[in-house]
């Protein structure tokens, strides 16, 4: 598959500004917020993962309602605090906010509140396809943006006040930031723990997750769907009696940034479509505090095709790796590259 270079080369500066901390907080406040139906997995979970396990901030996961969040392309996560909740909590805003690619980006409740957001001195963070629902608040007139490589043709003609910028993976203009596709949300979780505390604890971190570099080199002219691709994509969804089901069991601890990279990855195959499992009704956590929705159980699990075991000895980014080879391995390169071409990630 070839070495991987998603995260750039060794930074030289400083990746972002510094994000501004209101007066009153004693840390940062961050949000990250997503529709109940439907949030795209990696967009939300992995600044989630990322920022709880830096310890730096108040981390709050929120949605327009409490209760089930349904992500894209797969498994879905309990919601235990509301926009309303949260606004009680911080009447004078967070300090920083992710908006991750929804199903509705004209979603008239979450535009609403990011706007507010914003004028109360949030920074607003858009990745991958969130950066629509930014452009419908009005966020990125007269701006410079960016976006998944797929979409910044129409993102263009429909924005015509925002200044398009391709291969970066992340971009920041004033207090409005904006990534690339999907995979993106790693190097901006990990600029923004620089950002906040600096350096160090950055380089910890993503020591952690198996990223060494995370600065906004990118290219994005690598990433395009032709015949292939449409062509895998048409065969895969045809062909429903050679689907499988990947099981991934949910333990008590497991790290929610493997989960979703290995699910999203399975998930995007047009060939198969990962459950999360459990073994009891009690309520799991993962590491950073995440409760996935069981979707299916153990004696369902017989009937799956591959459990995909996930431990905590390997690091999230070789975790995804191993995913692509397996993915590779049972349904083909060119399904392995309509895979790495929907996740904006380069493999050489």
């Amino acid at each position: 598959m070839g070495s991987s270079h998603l995260f750039g080369q060794t930074p030289t500066k400083k990746n972002l500004e510094k994000i501004q901390v209101k007066k009153t907080h004693q840390k940062p406040v961050i949000a990250i917020i997503g529709e109940n139906q439907y949030t795209e997995l990696t967009d939300f979970i992995i600044p989630y993962g990322v920022f709880k396990r830096a310890e730096i901030a108040d981390v709050f996961a929120i949605a327009p309602n409490k209760g089930r969040m349904d992500m894209f392309p797969t498994l879905s996560i309990e919601i235990t605090t509301s926009i309303a909740d949260f606004d009680t909590l911080y009447p004078e805003g967070a300090d920083l906010v992710i908006v991750p690619a929804i199903h509705n980006s004209h979603n008239k409740t979450i535009i609403h509140w990011i706007q507010n957001q914003n004028k109360q001195g949030a920074t607003i963070v858009g990745i991958c396809d969130g950066v629509w629902t930014l452009a419908h608040a009005g966020l990125l007139n007269d701006k410079q943006a960016t976006g998944h490589w797929y979409s910044l043709p129409d993102l263009s003609k429909s924005f015509k006040d925002t200044i398009w910028t391709k291969n970066k993976r992340y971009l920041q203009d004033k207090n409005i930031i904006t990534t690339a596709g999907v995979t993106a949300s790693l190097p901006i979780s990990l600029a923004i723990v620089e950002s906040i505390v600096g350096f160090k604890k950055a380089k910890d971190i993503a020591t952690e997750l198996g990223v060494s570099h995370w600065d906004s080199f990118h290219n994005s002219d690598v990433f395009h769907f032709g015949w292939d691709e449409y062509s895998t994509a048409a065969k895969n969804l045809t062909f429903i009696w050679s689907h499988e089901t990947i099981g991934i069991p949910i333990y008590q601890g497991i790290d929610e940034i493997s989960v979703a990279l290995v699910a999203d990855a399975y998930s995007r195959t047009y060939k198969s479509k990962a459950l999360a499992v459990t073994s009891t009704n009690q309520s799991i956590l993962t590491k950073s505090g995440i409760q996935f929705v069981s979707e299916t159980n153990e004696e369902d699990q017989k009937q799956m095709q591959l459990s995909k075991k996930i431990t905590n000895e390997i690091k999230p980014i070789d975790h995804l790796k191993n995913t692509l080879l397996e993915i590779e391995y049972r349904y083909g390169s060119k399904t392995l590259r309509f895979v790495t071409t929907q996740l904006e990630y380069p493999t050489q």
